[in-house]
């Protein structure tokens, strides 16, 4: 996995969020099993729920073009226009998206600053215990 294409595959997607009301842009790039890398971006709306993150999107874009494993993904945000970012972890429901389709413990989450600083955690250290489809299962 080349962490670093990533992550600058997230910055490129931060590019094209539309946050106009948080002002907060976040980009994210997500690494399918047969390493095709899905990108997307936060994509906001005036009555606020229908507001969609930026790894939902880049996961939702997979799904529809058939694609439902994954190993990875990197995660950047902050204020709009700025080139100094902070680490932006997924949201909660981005994480319990993430598991409908991940291996917990093996998928990688990379929150990133830059090319150069990042995290890497798995989604089980940042959603333990979740809600997998196979608890719905007879």
């Amino acid at each position: 996995m080349n962490v670093e294409l990533l992550i600058k595959k997230a910055l490129e997607a931060r590019k094209m969020a539309y946050a106009p009301y948080s002002n907060f842009t976040v980009g994210a790039a997500l690494l399918a099993e047969d390493g095709q890398i899905f990108d997307g971006c936060n994509i906001e709306s005036a009555s606020f729920s229908p507001t969609n993150c930026a790894e939902r999107t880049a996961l939702f874009t997979a799904v529809a073009k058939g694609v439902k494993n994954f190993t990875a993904i990197a995660v950047v945000g902050g204020k709009a226009g700025e080139i100094e970012l902070d680490y932006c972890a997924p949201c909660g429901v981005c994480r319990q998206m993430l598991a409908e389709f991940c291996e917990p413990e093996k998928f990688k989450i990379i929150i990133a600053k830059s090319e150069s600083e990042y995290i890497v955690k798995t989604l089980e250290e940042l959603l333990p215990k979740s809600f997998r489809p196979e608890r719905l299962q007879k």
